[in-house]
């Protein structure tokens, strides 16, 4: 894969700051976290064209907006609901980017689909009846996230059963670990504080961004020809 470098940069400073948030530094914050997702974009702007390079670019770049915006979160509410807004435009695009993966089976399998569905449903439904007695005034902005990041999911887990492999796999994983990382952030804000949330909330994040770009990537493998 070209540009491995990057990927390499990426994984080299991710260490560095989860070890520093581990060893409870969150000062760093400041410094480290906006130069993370620019360089899973650089990776993916140097990489070969492909169809869906704009859209990835572009939720990265939310993402990156989000990421600085939850930065100031002390100095008032309205951070968190930027940058709120900055993260759910960024899985919209994730829909809108795995949806238009090429599929490789004709046919999903109906009944892992299902079970699949039910069971992220179960999840939304339990994780917004959990917080809403606790949200207040952003009860409505909160549960249409939630919506969205499983409507994400539920569109990787599509993929999982009609991508080529190891793509899919590492898309789905992305998603998955996305899901969980919101929603550790979630429970610490709104329900009850939990111990290193920061280290926990960054290493699934990280994990998240990292395999949703590197299966991306793996789905699309050929060089595109320009028109």
């Amino acid at each position: 894969m070209r540009n491995s470098s990057f990927f390499k940069l990426f994984i080299a400073f991710s260490i560095v700051y989860l070890a520093l948030l581990l060893l409870g530094h969150d000062r760093f914050d400041l410094f480290l976290k906006p130069i993370l997702i620019p360089i899973l974009g650089f990776t993916v702007y140097f990489y070969r064209k492909f169809p869906t390079q704009n859209t990835l670019l572009i939720a990265l770049l939310f993402s990156w907006i989000g990421d600085v915006i939850l930065l100031f979160t002390d100095l008032g509410e309205i951070y968190f609901i930027l940058g709120l807004v900055s993260f759910l435009t960024a899985h919209i695009l994730y829909c809108i980017l795995f949806n238009k993966q090429n599929r490789v089976r004709k046919k999903q399998n109906k009944t892992f689909f299902v079970i699949g569905s039910i069971l992220i449903a179960v999840y939304l439904i339990g994780m917004v009846s959990v917080l809403i007695p606790h949200l207040g005034d952003l009860e409505i902005p909160v549960s249409v996230y939630a919506t969205v990041i499983s409507i994400m999911l539920l569109f990787a887990f599509n993929g999982l059963l009609v991508w080529e492999r190891p793509g899919n796999i590492l898309v789905f994983l992305g998603a998955f670990f996305f899901v969980v990382s919101d929603s550790i952030l979630a429970v610490n804000k709104f329900y009850a504080p939990i111990p290193k949330n920061s280290f926990f909330i960054m290493i699934t994040y990280l994990l998240a961004q990292y395999l949703i770009v590197l299966g991306v990537l793996k789905l699309n493998p050929k060089k595109v020809k320009e028109s």
